[in-house]
């Protein structure tokens, strides 16, 4: 990892993923009001270096890596899963890619 960000950046992300995962009434969660005491309970002292400090960053950063990638994976999950039989024209189009056309027109192509 080249740098963890700082602890303010990290605690904003997390209550944005708790947004995401709960709307509007987040506030009233339990998750929401944990995330703040433990924040609050790590501010930083006037120590030159606290390992405990740098190891709660460090998990904290941690869980808004899981928490985002848990919503981008069920985002791809939902775009990509079965939905029942697809032609392959619309399977192509998912992926970004277009079917070939008949040259010359024959007739039997659309």
């Amino acid at each position: 990892m080249a740098g963890l960000s700082s602890p303010l950046r990290v605690c904003r992300g997390i209550l944005k993923e708790i947004r995401a995962i709960k709307g509007p009434e987040y506030k009233q969660t339990l998750a929401y009001n944990y995330v703040f005491q433990q924040f609050r309970k790590n501010l930083i002292t006037s120590e030159r270096y606290c390992r405990a400090q740098e190891e709660a960053l460090h998990a904290s950063h941690t869980y808004l890596c899981l928490l985002s990638s848990t919503r981008q994976h069920i985002a791809l999950y939902d775009m990509y899963h079965g939905k029942g039989q697809r032609g392959t024209e619309e399977m192509a189009g998912i992926v970004g890619l277009r079917l070939p056309t008949q040259p010359g027109g024959k007739g039997w192509e659309k």
